[in-house]
C-alpha cells in the first residue's frame, strides 16, 4: 500500500509543488542529492574528494519520454565529463548512467540507448575516466547486460551492475569475472516478484555474500555497493583470504548516508566511492527511491539525525 501511495505521489503535480516548496523537504533532499546543476554537483564532488573519497555521478533523468529528451540527457553527461576533465577530476570521478534515461523505453529504444551510451563512453574516454551502466528492474536485466557487452567492444572498462536480490545474479556474477571487468554488486531496491527474487533480507544477504566471493575470486575489479556493516566485513574478509589489495576493489555508498563510516573506511586505506545524484528531476527520483523500497523512508529519516558514535541502521544499497 505504501509503495503504491509513494509512486502515485511521484506523479502528482500538486504534491510535487507542495513537497518542493516545503523547507524541511528541501533540507532533507539536499542531504542526498547534490543540487540541480553541474556546478552544484561539482561543489559536492570537490568536498568528497577532499575527504579522500572517490565519486560516481548520476544525472537524474529517468522519466525520458521523447528522443529529444534522451539526447538532452546525453548532452548533459558530455558537458559533465568535459568539466571533469577540465578540472582535473577524471582520475577520481566517473559517471553512472541509466538506460531508461537514454531512451531504452522508447520505440527502438535499445539501439537509441546504446547509441547514446556510446557517445557518453567516448566522452569518458577523452576525459580519462569510466562509465557504469546502472541496473533497473528485472525486466531490463538482459537488455542492460547486452548493452554493456556491446559497449565493452570499444570500451572494455564499461561497468555493469548486478542485484543480489535476484535469483540469477550468482550466475551473472560468474560470467563477469574476466580480466579488467568492472561490476558493481548491490542488494537491489526494486519491488521484484517472488518468481525472480529473494524476498527475505536474510536470503538477500546470503546471496550478496555468495556473489561477493565469486567476484573477489575473479580477475576483475568488483565494486561493492552497500551500507551494511556485515556485508562490508564479509567483503574485506574475503578480499584478505584471496590476497586482494585494497586498491583492487571498491566499497560504494550513497551520498549523505553513513558519511562518517565512508570517511573511516577511506582512512583505513579502502577505495570508497560515493554515488552522487544531481539534477532538476530530484523530486521524482527521491519519491521513486522511497517507493522501490519503502523501508528507505525510515532509513533516510534516521540518517538525517545521525550523530557521531550513534549506531546506524543499514540499507539495501
Amino acid at each position: 500500500m505504501l509503495k503504491t501511495v509513494l509512486l502515485g505521489l511521484s506523479r502528482a503535480p500538486l504534491m510535487k509543488r507542495i513537497v518542493v516548496g516545503f523547507p524541511l523537504t528541501r533540507w532533507m533532499v539536499d542531504r542526498f542529492v547534490a543540487g540541480e546543476t553541474i556546478d552544484d554537483c561539482l561543489r559536492v564532488t570537490h568536498r568528497l574528494l577532499a575527504s579522500n573519497l572517490l565519486v560516481t555521478i548520476d544525472f537524474l533523468g529517468e522519466d525520458t519520454v521523447t528522443v529529444a529528451q534522451a539526447d538532452r540527457v546525453t548532452d548533459r553527461y558530455v558537458d559533465l565529463l568535459d568539466r571533469l576533465a577540465a578540472e582535473g577530476l577524471a582520475d577520481r570521478v566517473e559517471v553512472s548512467i541509466k538506460l531508461s534515461a537514454l531512451g531504452s523505453l522508447l520505440k527502438d529504444g535499445y539501439e537509441l540507448a546504446l547509441d547514446n551510451a556510446r557517445v557518453i563512453c567516448a566522452a569518458a574516454a577523452r576525459a580519462g575516466t569510466t562509465v557504469t551502466v546502472d541496473m533497473e528492474d528485472h525486466t531490463s536485466t538482459d537488455a542492460t547486460l547486452r548493452t554493456v557487452r556491446a559497449l565493452r567492444t570499444d570500451y572494455p572498462w564499461a561497468g555493469a551492475v548486478l542485484q543480489a536480490m535476484l535469483f540469477r545474479t550468482s550466475s551473472d556474477c560468474a560470467a563477469q569475472t574476466g580480466e579488467g571487468t568492472r561490476v558493481r554488486l548491490c542488494k537491489g531496491a526494486y519491488a521484484e516478484p517472488p518468481e525472480v527474487a529473494h524476498r527475505a533480507k536474510s536470503a538477500v544477504d546470503r546471496n550478496y555474500q555468495r556473489c561477493a566471493t565469486i567476484l573477489l575470486e575473479g580477475a576483475g575489479r568488483p565494486l561493492f555497493a552497500t551500507h551494511d556493516s556485515a556485508m562490508i566485513a564479509h567483503v574485506t574478509s574475503e578480499a584478505n583470504r584471496v590476497d586482494r589489495t585494497a586498491s583492487s576493489y571498491e566499497l560504494q555508498m550513497l551520498l549523505g548516508i553513513r558519511s562518517d563510516e565512508q570517511r573511516r573506511l577511506a582512512g583505513l586505506g579502502h577505495a570508497v566511492r560515493i554515488y552522487v545524484p544531481f539534477g532538476t528531476d530530484w523530486y521524482a527520483y527521491f519519491m521513486r527511491r522511497l517507493a522501490e523500497r519503502p523501508a528507505n523512508l525510515l532509513f533516510m529519516l534516521r540518517a538525517l539525525v545521525e550523530r557521531p558514535g550513534k549506531k546506524r541502521v543499514t540499507s539495501g544499497f
